[in-house]
């Protein structure tokens, strides 16, 4: 070989080096890193992170579980004298299992999560198909085995007199002592079928495949009346799937299962039906006729003679709340409510024994509570009133005429999300806080106790776990506070509360950034939105436990600074906030554009020039809107499971939130409308057997991408629903840091590492 080929061979490789920059290459430990704060691992690292009581049935106790370094423990707390301590041996109960079984048992992960306890200390929990007995007492443990699940297809009346039950899509009675079956439905045919419901997931497997069988009635106390319906399937439309992952199939399975999009008359419709057993009789109700997703749900009274429930016609703008005489069958109107936006279905409802009631109602603009009178539905006064959201009454001690509830917002310099627990009388005199610190409380209560558990944290401060007296919220005992030792020996730092301005130019906007637990403050970091503006929730984290157990921190170790923002249009700080995403949810993110801005003039380590957007189902959407209405901003994006296009969503949440009839909105905020609009990297992700959200919108997103002629990446997941890439970490978990390690941090993943999620 010459040396002047020579010289031009190296020069032309040192050329192709000058003129193509290395990548840098990310190691494992960065992965590791990431890894550790996955959801099955990050749990086991908190000691104490919570206290979740589950009450001892005739007993003031209640018991919990929790990581310790000695392992998984479960703890028993004494109501009266407010002691904690470990509820059993674990370490006899371990030996125990071992010598019955001869499975090696560790006592630091006992093999079972959910015990029951009776009074007397007595456990019990599954475990190999058996049930186990365990006695602290005597440290006894006996098996038998596991009890069959029950019968569901029938219903025994209260009395235990008689059967009901369908055949040949017709309601049955069968009297238990004497034999006779009595046939009350005579009109019943397949597609138009009595006692049964259609269920969310419920799949038709081939081109003849038969619905999944249910059965639904409801007896009066008194066993005298039944109360069901028809389900009405014979103009319903399917929507389709199919399963290519089946390891002993050769051609794909059709999944199809009935989901009603936005506008449709071809849906799954329900009649309520009231049987008289006595006298054989059938009532129809026809004008009571509901779609499958705001149908009537109608409760018996103690005294059997009355029907009450909640019926929302289509649209989700109205709310009346019914009762139904059985004997005459007339049906009586007791409270209703309208709103030009979507009004809200699942109001709190109380009865009280004297005749009254308590509704809330956001009619002032926020949701407060009023009392009523029953019988005359007169509205006799409002009990709670002021700029604040009532989010749950925890208890009412009708005998001193008390309510405790729970609510946001009402605290001055207190984040509006904070969940804090008051008291109040039913006259609405002396309002009181129970709950004074500056957190977000959780509270867990159950009826006759006069103490409750209140675990109260931030995202910046490790939870605290205490008893509390009912009556004036005096702290009776600290159980436990999160030991959070391991996390600091990683670096971990807490995510950072913040508020922006968000589109009204007016109004306070609340969220959190993540930093890696490797942060320099004199570096640049990318940023990465974390998205979920879906109206029905707030999304960003509020205590310590949900800001742990995220996704957020275990993409920020891949040396990014990641946001989770609630914008206008979100749930839980009044109406007037929640309406701005009324036939508006494509406008989500520009909150979120204006949040990043500001926090970036605050602070010195944000590049926003390099800014990503991640999210799942309305997430999903949002991400691929994002790319789409804000391209200059958004440089990369991962969209997993999105309805891209609400026109071919399940009809409930669109025609709630995006609004009923469908108008030209739909088709403007569609991201398949918009498709054109994308400039830089997006993925697109689904799970190829989603019955949630159909993978029909991601393939139509794809197609009108291919059309305006953008790159795009495509990943699909044969062999999984809408459940993946979730907190505990999976295949696409790395799928999803690998996207933006490449093209956010410019660095190159590791090819076929697989992350580990123990």
């Amino acid at each position: 070989m010459s040396k002047l080929y020579q010289f031009s061979a190296v020069l032309v490789i040192l050329t192709s080096f000058i003129s193509t920059p290395l990548q840098a290459q990310i190691t494992e430990d960065t992965y590791h890193r990431a890894e550790y704060f996955l959801s099955n691992s990050i749990q086991r690292e908190v000691y104490h992170l919570e206290v979740d009581p589950n009450w001892i049935r005739g007993s003031a106790d209640f018991w919990h579980q929790a990581y310790t370094p000695a392992g998984k423990r479960f703890f028993i707390t004494d109501g009266s004298s407010s002691k904690t301590k470990e509820l059993f041996d674990h370490q006899k109960l371990a030996r125990l299992l071992s010598e019955k079984t001869g499975a090696s048992v560790d006592a630091r992960n006992l093999p079972f999560d959910r015990i029951q306890v009776d009074k007397d200390g007595l456990i019990e929990f599954e475990w190999r198909n058996q049930q186990w007995k365990f006695d602290p007492k005597t440290e006894s443990l006996t098996s038998e085995k596991k009890p069959d699940r029950g019968n569901y297809d029938y219903s025994v009346s209260p009395d235990g007199k008689w059967k009901a039950y369908t055949q040949n899509f017709n309601l049955f009675v069968e009297n238990l002592e004497t034999g006779e079956v009595n046939q009350l439905s005579f009109d019943g045919k397949k597609g138009y079928e009595y006692a049964s419901y259609w269920g969310w997931s419920d799949m038709m497997y081939g081109e003849n495949g038969e619905r999944p069988a249910h059965f639904m009635a409801r007896w009066s106390p008194d066993s005298k009346f039944l109360l069901t319906q028809v389900v009405d399937l014979r103009l319903a439309e399917k929507m389709f799937l199919l399963d290519y992952s089946q390891e002993d199939k050769f051609r794909p399975q059709l999944q199809s299962y009935y989901r009603g999009s936005p506008g449709d008359s071809t849906v799954v419709t329900y009649t309520p039906v009231l049987f008289d057993i006595e006298h054989k009789k059938e009532s129809k109700y026809p004008a009571l006729r509901g779609t499958h997703f705001n149908s009537l749900n109608l409760r018996w009274s103690p005294d059997s003679q009355t029907l009450n429930g909640f019926f929302v016609p289509r649209g989700f703008k109205e709310i009346n709340l019914l009762e139904m005489d059985r004997s005459t069958g007339s049906l009586r109107k007791i409270y209703s409510e309208a709103s030009k936006t979507n009004i809200n279905t699942n109001p709190i409802l109380r009865r009280l024994e004297n005749g009254q009631f308590i509704i809330s109602s956001e009619k002032s603009g926020w949701n407060q509570l009023y009392l009523y009178d029953w019988d005359s539905g007169r509205e006799l006064q409002s009990i709670t009133q002021g700029e604040f959201v009532v989010k749950n009454i925890t208890y009412i001690d009708e005998a001193k005429g008390v309510i405790y509830f729970e609510a946001t917002g009402r605290e001055k310099d207190v984040n509006p999300y904070y969940n804090m627990l008051y008291k109040i009388n039913l006259d609405g005199s002396d309002l009181q806080l129970l709950t004074p610190e500056k957190s977000f409380h959780g509270i867990s209560y159950q009826d006759g106790k006069d103490y409750f558990v209140d675990n109260y944290s931030r995202v910046d401060q490790p939870t605290i776990s205490v008893i509390r007296e009912l009556e004036t919220g005096k702290i009776l005992q600290k159980i436990s506070e999160a030991d959070i030792s391991n996390l600091k020996k990683r670096g971990y730092d807490f995510p950072k509360p913040f508020t922006a301005i968000g589109k009204d130019s007016k109004t306070p906007i609340y969220g959190i950034y993540y930093v890696p637990t490797t942060f320099d403050p004199n570096k640049k970091y990318p940023v990465v939105d974390y998205t979920y503006t879906g109206p029905h929730i707030d999304i960003t984290p509020k205590t310590f436990k949900s800001a742990l157990i995220g996704l957020q921190q275990s993409m920020a170790e891949l040396g990014m600074v990641v946001i989770t923002v609630d914008g206008l249009g979100t749930a839980g700080r009044g109406k007037a906030f929640h309406d701005f995403s009324y036939n508006n949810l494509g406008d989500g993110t520009t909150d979120h554009v204006l949040a990043i801005q500001q926090l970036a003039s605050q602070v010195d380590f944000l590049d926003i020039d390099k800014v990503g957007i991640f999210g799942h189902s309305a997430g999903g959407y949002d991400a691929a809107r994002a790319m789409l209405l804000h391209p200059e901003f958004y440089k990369v994006g991962v969209a997993s499971a999105g309805d891209h296009d609400h026109r071919m969503e399940k009809a409930w949440w669109p025609e709630m939130y995006m609004g009923y009839p469908v108008g030209d909105f739909y088709h403007n905020q569609s991201n398949v409308t918009n498709a054109a609009n994308l400039q830089g990297h997006l993925l697109l992700a689904h799970g190829g057997i989603d019955e949630n959200v159909n993978p029909s919108a991601t393939y139509k997103l794809a197609e009108a991408l291919i059309a305006a002629g953008k790159d795009f990446d495509l990943f699909i997941w044969p062999s999984r629903n809408h459940s993946f890439g979730r907190t505990n970490g999976d295949y696409f978990t790395k799928k999803r840091w690998d996207y933006f390690i490449e093209h956010l941090l410019d660095q190159e993943p590791i090819r076929h590492y697989q992350i580990k999620t123990d």
